[in-house]
């Protein structure tokens, strides 16, 4: 008996298209027959809570929960300390717009060297997708902001008003004192939240030191105040308000997650083989229904309010909320626990594979150790000195002297470190080119500096035209650091 059989025991199945068994079709048993409940047929519910549709889950402890709540929990740290940490008298971590400088620790990137970024950015990408080829949307249940967030306002929603179902009895119940007090006081402790959320976002952009306090103290300037407080409005809805909303409908990752997904993928997932028929019973009881006793807590307990028995769906996070709760249950009445856990399609089959035989193993890690290799080599080769020359555009050259020739340069020079430089100034071909200012210059830290230069050359030593002239420029403290780059000098072309 085929799984699907062994779900719909007293129905008809037929099939239609190319081939016997391609598309399912379940004739649904109806009058005194088994209830569409009970053959696992349920509307995926997006509607878990009140009458107005708003989903009050359960909390739920479990392994699963302790490892997403300390995780989540050292997201939410980490995020709030990291503006906080100094290094060699500054910031550590740092998106200077102002000087458009990005700080990390002993590093600088200047807007020319965000391509480092981009390379960091795709890896990081690759890197979620080689994950969700094993672990499906693990990232979503413990590591996403919007699922840190949402879990800490519920945290909150649940202190002050009590389990799921004290909430829904108060979203019902008529406005007395009591409930204006306990909506007022979640509100204001969900705004002051938002609001050292917003605050912690803006610490990466401006000193965070100054930030809170100018903010709580009213004394910020308009653009830094108005940018906090969007963030501190957007946190407020999303994780508040919104919640499910953003996995449902807003955020991408949901969409084609599952282009990502084979027969190995371990995701949420229900053994109907060994679960249905689903139905209530006593504990010790003697019963031939499966081991699921339809208590619905997988249902309660999800944060986007869907009945993982109806099969993988787009709209599951992979929190494992319900994977503790079935157990707890299981546990209850003596079953072997697993009823709902972590598991590939293969794995359910029997026909469990190793991973690195899967494809998608193979690309999404190729693509990731390129990137890495590529973000590597860019790093590397980021100097402390940016370098560019602009010509004088008034005239090409001059005559002056004994038949002699002068170019005019404009030199642009950026220290990108954060001590004052001494440079040389060198051209390729000494002999025949003579540079007519000083040579020596000094660059302060994270300055630019724009320096005009003159090259004088013998019109007898010129090939008339056009010459391909390089100038160096070295660091006189640690010569490895130069920098070269070409320009022409023109001469009269006889």
């Amino acid at each position: 008996m085929t799984q699907q059989e062994q779900a719909f025991p007293n129905t008809e199945q037929k099939t239609y298209g190319a081939s016997a068994g391609q598309i399912p079709i379940v004739n649904l048993p109806t009058g005194n027959g088994p209830s569409v409940r009970s053959v696992n047929l349920h509307t995926p519910t997006t509607k878990g809570g009140t009458a107005e549709g708003k989903i009050q889950f359960r909390e739920q402890k479990g392994p699963f929960q302790q490892l997403r709540s300390l995780l989540n929990s050292m997201l939410v740290l980490i995020f709030f300390i990291i503006p906080f940490i100094n290094y060699q008298g500054r910031q550590a971590i740092l998106f200077d717009v102002n000087e458009q400088q990005f700080h990390f620790f002993s590093l600088t990137l200047w807007p020319q060297d965000f391509t480092l970024l981009a390379w960091v950015f795709i890896a990081a990408a690759f890197g979620l997708f080689f994950i969700t080829v094993f672990w499906g949307r693990v990232w979503c249940g413990f590591l996403c902001p919007q699922t840190a967030w949402t879990f800490m306002y519920v945290w909150i929603e649940t202190r002050i008003e009590g389990s799921s179902n004290k909430r829904k009895l108060l979203d019902k119940a008529a406005w007395t004192s009591s409930k204006l007090i306990k909506r007022s006081s979640k509100h204001s402790l969900w705004a002051l939240t938002a609001l050292l959320t917003g605050c912690g976002f803006i610490g990466y952009f401006v000193p965070a030191r100054e930030l809170y306090l100018d903010i709580f103290t009213l004394s910020g300037s308009f653009w830094v105040s108005s940018w906090v407080w969007f963030f501190a409005i957007c946190t407020y809805l999303n994780a508040g308000w919104m919640r499910e909303q953003m996995c449902l409908h807003c955020c991408p990752y949901s969409r084609f997650q599952a282009v990502m997904f084979d027969g190995s993928t371990k995701t949420v997932t229900y053994d109907a083989a060994r679960g249905e028929s689903r139905g209530p019973r006593k504990r010790n009881q003697t019963t031939e229904l499966g081991d699921c006793v339809d208590c619905n807590l997988c249902v309660d307990v999800c944060p986007t309010g869907i009945d993982i028995r109806n099969g993988l769906q787009y709209e599951c996070i992979n929190c494992g909320a319900c994977v503790d709760a079935c157990n707890q249950t299981m546990d209850q009445f003596g079953y072997q626990s697993n009823l709902i856990s972590f598991i590939s399609e293969n794995e359910l089959k029997g026909e469990a594979k190793p991973f690195w035989c899967s494809a998608r193993f193979v690309s999404y890690g190729l693509a990731l150790f390129t990137f890495i290799i590529v973000a590597l080599i860019d790093l590397s080769s980021i100097s402390e000195t940016q370098f560019n020359i602009l010509r004088d555009r008034q005239s090409l050259y001059r005559e002056v002297g004994m038949a002699e020739i002068e170019n005019t340069y404009q030199l642009r020079i950026r220290n990108k470190t954060k001590t004052m430089k001494r440079y040389q100034i060198t051209l390729d071909n000494p002999q025949r080119f003579i540079l007519m200012t000083p040579s020596v210059i000094q660059v302060s830290a994270a300055e630019q500096l724009e320096y005009p230069v003159t090259v004088k050359a013998k019109l007898v030593d010129l090939d008339h035209g056009r010459e391909v002239l390089q100038f160096s420029i070295i660091d006189i403290a640690k010569p490895e650091q130069n920098v070269s780059q070409s320009s022409s000098f023109f001469s009269p072309s006889t």
